[in-house]
């Protein structure tokens, strides 16, 4: 479950976003003011912030960089400002996204749900990992099966990376393919055809029925643990 801290000054609002995260099963604490925001923030660190920049006490753009002197995860601007200087600002500032009220509430969360995933891939995988009856050891660079060692290719590599960085989680195939070969690279879902079907062979009991490296056809790809 992922705790997510709400800062808005709109009483209405702020119920209304409160309600929807629990539909959803998140965790939320909410604020109203820049002060709340970052007292919450340095007692119980969330996994992304919600941030209004007309806040009572500080302005939004003063909290961000609050927020970013102590936490790296992500900040979602949500703002009446919609002038351009005013978005660039508010990035500049380590903000990570900005979205202009008022918004559709599933935008909202499609854009959380992809900044969670980021934050996820960033942050990296665990130092081990199991695959069935295969242990990843990302520090040694090894992966040791029933068999003994089992050799990946370095894109085998940076694919597990990407996956095993969010267990149980789907994670896009253009955020993998955004991640191992660049933004530029988004609609070649070829390529992850074939090299999750290489990595089924080295690493499933049965490659054509997966229980760990799974497909959601149109959708993406899971780890399961």
């Amino acid at each position: 479950m992922s705790h997510i801290l709400v800062v808005e000054d709109d009483p209405r609002l702020l119920r209304a976003l409160r309600i929807n995260f629990h539909a959803r099963h998140y965790s939320v604490l909410t604020a109203s003011t820049g002060q709340q925001a970052l007292d919450s923030a340095g007692h119980t660190p969330p996994d992304a912030v919600l941030l209004d920049l007309g806040l009572p006490d500080f302005d939004g753009i003063d909290v961000i960089h609050g927020l970013r002197s102590a936490l790296t995860v992500p900040i979602i601007v949500l703002s009446g400002r919609s002038g351009l200087q005013d978005k660039i600002q508010a990035l500049d500032a380590g903000a990570d996204d900005y979205l202009t009220k008022p918004f559709e509430v599933e935008e909202l969360f499609a854009r959380l749900r992809a900044a969670l995933r980021r934050s996820a891939a960033e942050v990296g995988p665990p130092p081990t990992a199991t695959i069935g009856d295969h242990t990843v050891d990302f520090v040694a660079g090894t992966v040791t099966g029933p068999d003994g060692v089992v050799r990946l290719t370095p894109t085998e590599w940076q694919i597990l990376k990407v996956l095993l960085a969010a267990p149980g989680q789907l994670v896009p195939g253009r955020e993998i393919l955004r991640q191992v070969w660049g933004p530029e690279q988004e609609h070649r879902t070829n390529y992850l055809r074939v090299y999750f079907a290489g990595l089924r062979r080295k690493l499933e009991p049965n490659p054509t029925r997966p229980r760990h490296l799974l497909t959601e056809p149109g959708m993406g790809y899971r780890y399961r643990p």
